[in-house]
């Protein structure tokens, strides 16, 4: 920079130097970030499609991404970044917290047009790795309303102690395929999706993670299971915190939040432990047990139904 006389105002923060350039330029201005190659990975706080441009050295004609966005389930092609910043729009690629609002209002005030709801956009992980996790921010209002949750169903000591987001890619390609073919099989092709608590504990917390539901491991002893042989999740996070069981070494507990395609619903009352899949022409199962309100199981029962995409650890 200063061989070439360029003028700029450096901030340092905990992973990044954020670098001011041009502040009295007509062009100007503009901010660009270093990146501390060691966090590089956690790199996923990418705020609006219009910042996620980027020139090489010696390419400055190309632009490109910092974070991939090409592909589903955020399919954000180049080229729609650039007509958005010429009609002054911009799309949201993480959830909206208490430092990315003023932002937004800033962009608003100035003329900008938001588009759609925000996209929760996770880098995918370097190749030798299967999985990243990375931290929901506190201050987001999924988080909170997550918390809340878990007080208000399960009992009001629980503490919360992290929620995780997750990038699988190839669960991910998995559970987009099985969406669009239930899809096809649905009334106006609404594959009937949900977002659903799943409480599991010992070796499956990591195995969800990596494989995601994988039939082979469903209920070892599914004959004890209501509705048979399959993946069990609730919209009441009492209910799978049943199937979940303290850590002996630090006392927490781990329950998956997840997308699940129900498609068309079984919607069954009586108990049916011997089955092996949804009943012919249902996609899923929809247990209800009489006189006991809010304890609905929902039960898929092929691979890649399910999509585990948020991990809350707690104590309770």
């Amino acid at each position: 920079m200063h061989k070439y006389q360029i003028k700029c105002t450096v901030f340092r923060e905990d992973w990044r130097y954020a670098l001011l350039l041009d502040q009295i330029a007509k062009t100007g201005p503009f901010m660009m970030d270093l990146i501390e190659p060691h966090v590089a990975l956690t790199h996923d706080r990418i705020d609006l499609d219009v910042s996620n441009l980027s020139l090489e050295k010696d390419y400055i004609k190309e632009l490109g991404m910092r974070v991939d966005i090409t592909h589903n389930p955020y399919a954000i092609e180049l080229e729609t970044i650039v007509d958005n910043i010429k009609n002054k729009r911009f799309q949201v690629l993480r959830p909206i917290d208490d430092f990315l609002q003023p932002r937004i209002d800033k962009m608003k005030s100035r003329g900008w047009t938001q588009l759609g709801q925000p996209m929760h956009v996770i880098p995918n992980p370097p190749p030798k790795y299967q999985v990243v996790i990375v931290p929901l921010p506190e201050s987001t209002e999924l988080y909170r309303t997550l918390v809340q949750t878990m007080k208000t169903y399960i009992n009001n000591q629980v503490q919360v102690l992290s929620i995780k987001q997750i990038k699988n890619p190839l669960l991910e390609e998995s559970y987009l395929a099985m969406k669009q073919l239930i899809a096809k099989q649905c009334k106006g092709e609404n594959p009937n999706e949900r977002e659903l608590f799943h409480g599991t504990k010992g070796e499956a917390i990591d195995g969800i993670l990596k494989d995601g539901f994988d039939d082979r491991y469903w209920g070892e002893n599914f004959s004890k299971c209501k509705w048979g042989h399959g993946a069990y999740f609730a919209d009441n996070p009492s209910v799978s915190h049943r199937y979940t069981e303290a850590n002996p070494d630090d006392n927490t507990r781990v329950i998956y939040y997840n997308k699940v395609v129900l498609g068309n619903e079984s919607i069954l009352q009586v108990q049916n432990n011997d089955l092996m899949s949804a009943p012919k022409g249902y996609h899923s199962t929809h247990g209800q047990s009489p006189g006991q309100l809010d304890n609905d199981e929902y039960i898929v029962y092929r691979y890649g139904q399910a999509l585990p995409y948020l991990r809350i650890t707690y104590i309770g």
